[in-house]
């Protein structure tokens, strides 16, 4: 079992084309939890993070079992992709535009503890963490989405760029617009950070 752990994503996709279901399982366990948050944070809505979260499974079940995953390497990437598609296609039919801010189920800031951090500096953190949702949440949502795709998905703006289907420059220039407008309405509201 700890040999089947320690399997590259790509042999553990092989596994599972050969009929081990758990090799899946842990391909669905190493990254469930990046996958789920990124989701999370574009729906705020756990039920609906959780269906969306089926759904993605589900799709790559029937893409990987069809023969039409394209191994490069890149399954979590890929995996985003479709994930985000989901939630796309989730806004287009609600016509509702994804948010950031914590619920008193979920803080995906909750899981980023600081191992030495004392109790008041992770007070001030965590009121900083959600000082920053706030002006997040009031990007133009193209700007949005770069931050929490960078931010709180932890992607490259390469896959950035792959997922959201623009350049790299593109997906850059609206990181540095969210950041500079992110700055002015710091300096607007006179928010301290600290």
């Amino acid at each position: 079992m700890q040999q089947v752990k320690q399997l590259s994503d790509r042999e553990l996709i092989r596994s599972y084309l050969q009929g081990d279901e758990k090799a899946f399982e842990i391909l669905l366990t190493r990254h469930k939890g990046k996958i789920y948050s990124s989701i999370y944070l574009f729906v705020k809505d756990e039920d609906k993070a959780n269906d969306i979260f089926q759904d993605t499974f589900i799709k790559i079940v029937h893409t990987i079992r069809k023969g039409k995953y394209n191994d490069e390497g890149k399954f979590v990437q890929w995996a985003l992709r479709i994930a985000y598609n989901l939630c796309v296609d989730h806004f287009r039919k609600n016509k509702r535009n994804p948010t950031v801010s914590p619920t008193d189920d979920f803080d995906i800031f909750s899981v980023m503890r600081s191992p030495n951090a004392n109790v008041e500096t992770l007070m001030i953190r965590s009121q900083t963490h959600a000082k920053i949702r706030q002006l997040v949440d009031l990007l133009p949502p193209e700007q949005r989405e770069v931050v929490i795709l960078r931010h709180y998905a932890d992607l490259s703006f390469k896959e950035i760029a792959d997922l959201t289907r623009v350049s790299i420059n593109t997906a850059l220039g609206r990181m540095r617009y969210a950041l500079i407008n992110i700055r002015k309405m710091i300096a607007e509201r006179e928010i301290s950070l600290q």
